[in-house]
């Protein structure tokens, strides 16, 4: 019964939500109505106007002609001319309503999902452990002490920190830093490519599709750019907002955390290349979801479809849904393992839909389930500042060190 008042209550928030949405979008057509009324009436302001001018020419001339008087005739100027130029009309395109497919799957993951029932012996007898509405699958354990099966040196650290690390299958990995060049490194160290940004300067972060394309952000130029063979494209360049993190979705569109340029404002925004399909800014009662000043705002979406920001200076990982919709907000672990406050940097998911967070403060770890709930850290491994995170194709972690410059990969697993 506890599960089921768990899911009945699950579906009225989704109705809620939706009802919401379909509000949203009647107000948006009222408003675009608005506008359109503004066009069309002073189209027929400068109709009605000419029709006044012409019907007083008409009354002018019938009384020059009733006068008979020649001089009058001759003092006429003609506004024929003037009249035949008929006031331009508008060319006004107006908006359609393209529906979102929906995709069934997709959908099923947006209700969410039980896990399996188990049971536990014990010598009392037979102990039947129910599950948490919603909660994760533990079919994978974790092995005892996570280990470092792979200590990669990069050409970074000293000056050049190392700021991302993106996986590009399990042969290698994208890296970029603070000079212009992003690099592809191999599991043994070795440079294998590098690709110089558009501008000359940084690249912000950088991310790698599911079809292998290099993407990056760039702030000076405020845009978010595809590299296909080895041709740099610009595909998005947003008005008023700078593109500062990047993670490319399972449906192939790019999700960007945005801040506006006054930072006052932080956003993600969906695009299907280069068309934006989705903004997620405030919860249900308007606050914003993500601070606004231009600190670490990692970004990656989950299994699941969950979209998860690692916002450095909130101290928290924000998780909403598919639909933009605030699941949790992560701030700590409850136990006391970590000495000073909690700070994401970096976020990554697994294939069992666990949300990965390396906390600056504290040179650790953190991995939680898709709940939000704290499941163990990864503190042994001696890593130092840890910063952006990605994972390989069989579930190990790799860890990019900001000070050191090396990509450690890390083991969790069985």
């Amino acid at each position: 019964q506890r599960l089921v008042t768990a899911i009945s209550k699950h579906g009225e928030d989704l109705h809620q939500n939706i009802d919401f949405a379909i509000e949203k979008l009647k107000s948006d057509v009222d408003e675009i109505e608005c506008k359109y009324l503004v066009v069309l009436n002073k189209q027929i302001d400068e109709i009605t106007r000419t029709i006044s001018e012409i019907t007083e020419s008409i009354a002018e001339l019938n009384k020059i002609q009733n006068s008979g008087d020649v001089s009058h005739f001759f003092a006429y100027q003609s506004r024929n001319a003037e009249f035949k130029r008929v006031p331009s009309k508008p060319t006004v395109f107006l908006p359609e309503f393209i529906p979102q497919k929906i995709n069934k799957e997709t959908f099923g993951h947006l209700l969410g999902s039980l896990s399996n029932l188990s049971t536990n012996k014990e010598d009392s007898g037979n102990k039947v452990v129910l599950p948490n509405a919603m909660s994760s699958s533990l079919d994978r354990l974790f092995i005892d002490e996570p280990r470092v099966v792979i200590n990669i040196n990069t050409e970074y650290g000293n000056l050049n920190k190392l700021r991302c690390v993106s996986g590009l299958n399990d042969d290698g990995f994208w890296t970029s830093g603070q000079d212009n060049l992003m690099r592809l490194y191999n599991l043994h160290g070795k440079l294998m490519k590098s690709i110089q940004t558009k501008s000359g300067t940084q690249p912000w972060d950088i991310a790698v599709t599911q079809s292998g394309e290099l993407v990056y952000n760039d702030l000076i130029n405020g845009t978010v750019n595809i590299v296909k063979k080895k041709k740099v494209k610009t595909v998005i360049r947003p008005h008023g907002w700078k593109p500062f993190y990047v993670c490319s979705a399972f449906s192939g569109d790019f999700l960007v955390v945005m801040i506006s340029d006054d930072k006052k404002e932080t956003k993600v925004v969906r695009y299907s290349g280069s068309t934006e399909k989705q903004t997620i800014q405030h919860d249900d009662k308007g606050k914003p979801l993500y601070s606004s000043e231009p600190y670490p705002k990692y970004i990656s979406e989950n299994k699941n479809l969950d979209i998860c920001v690692a916002d450095n200076k909130a101290r928290s990982v924000v998780v909403v849904n598919q639909a933009g919709i605030l699941r949790f907000i992560y701030t700590s672990s409850p136990t006391t393992s970590t000495k000073k406050l909690f700070k994401p940097t970096g976020i990554t998911t697994d294939s069992f839909s666990r949300i990965l967070t390396s906390d600056g403060n504290n040179n650790c770890i953190h991995i939680l389930d898709k709940d939000g709930r704290f499941l163990r850290f990864i503190d042994n491994c001696y890593l130092v500042s840890p910063s952006c995170l990605c994972m390989d194709t069989t579930d190990n972690v790799l860890v990019a060190e900001w000070e050191s410059g090396k990509v450690k990969k890390i083991q969790y697993y069985k």
